[in-house]
């Protein structure tokens, strides 16, 4: 990237990244959700992600090249998303409590991003029924059934060693993360308090590798998830459809 990037524009390369990650992690559950109604829900959340990451990526044409290029022809130390979003689906109640730490994260950053990034005023509402349909669903799966309930219990205590990263300063956005963090913490808990779900003991921050996604550095899974999201575009290079 040139010295003269603006900050500004730099920042929008994290936020496209978290949301092509997640968006291709979501697309994986294409014909494996559990009932109908869900195979459509996550799809849907999936390309509203993906737009996401393509407005993100368009403001950085002029220095890292197209959306393709962003996407497929960067090296897995070239990726800036957290780590959280780039976790294996598991089965649906870990995608469920996956979302749902993003989207409670995504909601208020973008709220408080209205004003000076194009994508967020639009984006918040999509991100509005993200969380939602996470909350709904993680109420549904920890106030259930036993098996259920223990499935997303499990969930949480494995994804949360995760969420410490969010609230890390990314350069250019002008974020109040203090603030980010209190109001996820509180949504979180509330969540939690009504399924019946235990706020895991473990620290948040100090859990990550240092440097983690938003230096580059990946959980192992990425590195696999990436070569199946960039075979075909490398296979063909050039190619049109």
């Amino acid at each position: 990237m040139s010295a003269t990037t603006p900050p500004a524009t730099l920042a929008a390369l994290p936020l496209g990244d978290d949301a092509l990650i997640l968006s291709h992690r979501l697309g994986e559950w294409a014909g494996h959700a559990p009932v109908l109604e869900e195979e459509v829900a996550l799809a849907n959340i999936a390309l509203d992600l993906l737009g996401q990451a393509r407005a993100l990526y368009a403001e950085l044409a002029d220095v890292l090249g197209s959306e393709d290029e962003i996407a497929y022809l960067r090296e897995e130390r070239a990726f800036l998303n957290c780590q959280l979003v780039e976790q294996p689906n598991g089965d649906f109640a870990h995608t469920l409590v996956r979302q749902l730490f993003f989207s409670t994260y995504q909601q208020p950053l973008y709220a408080q991003l209205a004003t000076s990034l194009p994508l967020a005023a639009k984006a918040v509402r999509e991100v509005a029924y993200h969380r939602d349909h996470a909350e709904q669903w993680t109420l549904r799966l920890g106030d259930g059934t036993e098996e259920s309930h223990a499935r997303t219990q499990r969930a949480v205590d494995a994804l949360w060693r995760y969420t410490g990263e969010l609230f890390e300063p990314v350069e250019g956005l002008d974020v109040r993360w203090a603030d980010l963090e209190e109001e996820w913490d509180a949504g979180i808990r509330e969540v939690f308090g009504q399924a019946g779900l235990a706020v895991p003991d473990s620290p948040r921050h100090g859990a990550w590798s240092a440097g983690a996604g938003r230096q580059g550095v990946h959980t192992e899974p990425f590195g696999r998830m990436l070569a199946e999201m960039q075979h075909l575009h490398r296979s063909h290079p050039g190619a049109t459809w």
